[in-house]
């Protein structure tokens, strides 16, 4: 492929509306790092690519052009199902956007019928559609209806299989992702752009990314998420059937739409924004399981929906943030340190998210946060995400992969929550949340281990006597600002 005529085509793609204003000295950067991923592609891949988007009328928008492009490429399709609801984006992107996260129209499936049935063998009383209900980033879904017994009644459910190609496809991405970093630092240098791990991001994404494929983890995820939610009335987690193989999902079918397409009243609207939250956020955050908590990281709108009897859906659970209780801890370890205006604290719960890299820059980062708090910023969710955003891009923490996709995840699922209502903010839903969590545990705190942290909002006695005994200090902080 000529460079001149792939660099040719970027003229046609207007990436300023990828990238939002306040970050608008990196649309070069990404330029740069686009235009090397698709010179990576084998010849035939790129080669299609560039005509599909020389087919297209010379006159059409940007946004509809990025969306063409990200389809024909399971990673960037992924990227874009990401940021879709990021209100930082131009609208019209944002709305482009957010067609990577539909399922498409009922298409027949061709041989795709053969290889499900050579897959699953003989399954009695199994009846398989002749059409595809939905094609995604990285699979194709077909419905289909069982009965246990030729007396029992009728079960419907999907077949998740993956997209023929899809599998070389995303592995000739991922080793392009492993070479890019380098690169992307080259450039950065070139730009004088500020310090970045581009290379140990990347690295992490792309692991995590693999998991897209494997359909054998899906279906574990799906089993800890069932039991996580069993106890969550207005959550609905799709029960896997009996009949699931490494390389096809059969799960229950739901019925519903997109959580932002709900046309539910303003009141009900608020009521799904507020169990999203308390669904993908509050409930596993406090969770005082040690094991068996799982974040969904893949929450766009399309793997949420309304059902017809008013609950949510939690749909593909290819990827996951397990978050262990110890890094819990941590983070509203954090928030506590950041409440009572305490700099070492916070640098001491970091130590257990990450790797310290630079404990001066840490230590300058984490006082600047606090001087915001002590100046009226509410040491929420957000306040932590930005203090770990900037830990993160200043190479001063090394956060494991679960971290990062929590990270991920948090971003675009308080798009998708900002869409579906105004009304809820994720902070009032998360502490109203911990705060009955802690009251929940009162009863057992007489006679639990004065450093257990297990009964509720993952404080210990120790904690609290720590905190009613640091008010003075805490004081003495906020006044002189030290």
């Amino acid at each position: 492929m000529n460079h001149s005529l792939l660099a040719g085509l970027f003229e046609l793609i207007d990436l300023a509306e990828l990238v939002p204003a306040s970050h608008a000295a990196y649309r070069p950067l990404v330029r740069d790092g686009l235009l090397y991923f698709l010179e990576g592609l084998e010849p035939a891949r790129l080669d299609a690519i560039v005509a599909e988007q020389l087919a297209l009328p010379p006159v059409i928008r940007s946004a509809l052009r990025l969306v063409v492009l990200f389809r024909r490429c399971p990673t960037l399709h992924k990227l874009g199902q990401v940021v879709a609801h990021d209100r930082r984006l131009d609208p019209e992107l944002r709305e482009r956007l957010q067609e990577l996260e539909s399922t498409g129209s009922p298409t027949p499936i061709g041989d795709l019928d053969i290889a499900l049935r050579r897959e699953l063998g003989a399954v009695a009383n199994l009846e398989i559609a002749p059409t595809a209900l939905a094609e995604a980033s990285v699979a194709v879904v077909v419905p289909f209806v069982w009965r246990e017994s030729v007396t029992a009644r009728p079960q419907r459910g999907v077949l998740k299989i993956l997209r023929a190609g899809i599998v070389d496809k995303l592995h000739e991405e991922l080793a392009i992702f492993a070479e890019i970093g380098s690169y992307l630092e080259e450039r950065r240098l070139h730009y004088g752009l500020p310090e970045f791990d581009y290379a140990g991001a990347l690295d992490s994404v792309s692991r995590l990314l693999a998991n897209e494929v494997r359909l054998d983890h899906e279906q574990r995820n799906l089993g800890v998420a069932g039991r996580f939610y069993a106890g969550s009335p207005a959550v609905l987690v799709p029960r896997l059937f009996p009949f699931c193989t490494d390389s096809i999902t059969a799960m229950e079918r739901v019925d519903g739409v997109k959580v932002t397409e709900s046309g539910l009243t303003p009141a009900g609207r608020r009521r799904i924004a507020e169990t999203l939250v308390g669904a993908l956020l509050a409930k596993p955050l406090w969770s005082r399981a040690e094991t068996g908590v799982v974040f969904h990281a893949d929450p766009h709108a399309g793997n949420l929906h309304v059902t017809q009897d008013g609950r949510v859906a939690i749909l593909d659970w290819a990827l996951v943030a397990e978050i262990d209780k110890r890094q819990r801890e941590a983070a509203i370890q954090i928030i506590v340190g950041a409440v009572t205006l305490d700099v070492e604290r916070i640098c001491r719960a970091l130590e257990e998210l990450g790797e310290p890299l630079d404990p001066e820059g840490i230590k300058q980062a984490v006082s600047a946060a606090v001087e915001e708090v002590r100046r009226g910023k509410f040491p929420g969710i957000g306040w932590l995400t930005a203090l770990l955003d900037q830990l993160a891009a200043g190479r001063m923490l090394r956060f494991p992969e679960a971290v990062i996709l929590f990270r991920k995840a948090l971003l675009t699922l308080s798009g998708v929550i900002a869409d579906v209502s105004d009304a809820p903010s994720i902070d009032s839903v998360v502490m109203l949340s911990g705060w009955f969590d802690f009251l929940g545990g009162l009863p057992f705190r007489p006679t639990a281990a004065v450093d257990s942290r297990s009964h509720g909002a993952h404080l210990s006695n120790v904690d609290l006597f720590g905190l009613w005994a640091g008010l003075p200090a805490t004081a003495a902080r906020f006044w002189t600002g030290r």
